[in-house]
């Protein structure tokens, strides 16, 4: 039964993100085979010394209008909402790294983030499939693995970075985050964890600068 019901969990997971046809970085981007894959399944990136930029532009966020966006029935005020979230937690991880800019200058990134999708909690049922006995052991090896939690949601995004002078594409990728299964407090609440994502992926952003 454990077994069962845990292939059951299983199929409540969020679908992986697109290749999103309309962003700027489509035709560069290419499915990423890294360990990381899961979350990231699309980069592009060139031969970049990071070193060699101090400073940071960070673009408004912009809602992906796109047909193969993956928003599914949330609302306008809903991507909004989620919009601003990542504005403001990714202009914070990158200021622990980059000064912010506002102007183009040598040494200088652009940074721009599309959200492109998000998927709400399920009531109930992401937070019982936290203590459930079948939902322990399925959350417990997904925590092991770092993968997606049963019944929770998620946010799906892109982030593509450019010498802020010459506007050439540094790197670019797609990317899908989601909080940790043992996070009990991000299954409450419809778009608690698209923001505990969201959370994430600004973290391991800046990382990817240092």
């Amino acid at each position: 039964m454990l077994i069962a019901s845990s292939l059951t969990l299983a199929g409540c997971q969020s679908a992986a993100p697109s290749h999103y046809s309309e962003l700027a970085s489509s035709s560069l981007l290419q499915p990423d085979a890294s360990a990381n894959a899961g979350r990231v399944p699309f980069s592009y990136s060139s031969n970049t010394n990071w070193s060699d930029y101090d400073s940071a532009i960070l673009d408004p966020v912009v809602i992906y209008q796109g047909a193969d966006n993956q928003f599914g029935e949330l609302t306008e005020a809903d991507r909004k909402t989620l919009a601003d979230y990542l504005q403001d937690r990714f202009a914070q991880q990158l200021a622990t790294r980059f000064a912010p800019a506002t102007k183009p200058s040598p040494h200088t990134l652009r940074v721009r983030v599309t959200l492109t999708g998000a998927v709400k909690n399920t009531p109930v049922l992401g937070t019982f499939s936290r203590i459930d006995v079948a939902g322990l052991v399925y959350n417990g090896v997904q925590t092991a693995r770092d993968g997606e939690g049963s019944f929770t949601g998620s946010v799906m995004y892109a982030v593509e970075v450019f010498d802020s002078r010459s506007n050439r594409l540094l790197t670019a990728f797609v990317g899908k985050q989601f909080p940790k299964p043992s996070n009990i407090g991000a299954s409450m609440g419809d778009l608690t964890a698209a923001k505990a994502g969201i959370d994430r992926g600004a973290e391991e952003l800046a990382a990817r600068f240092r």
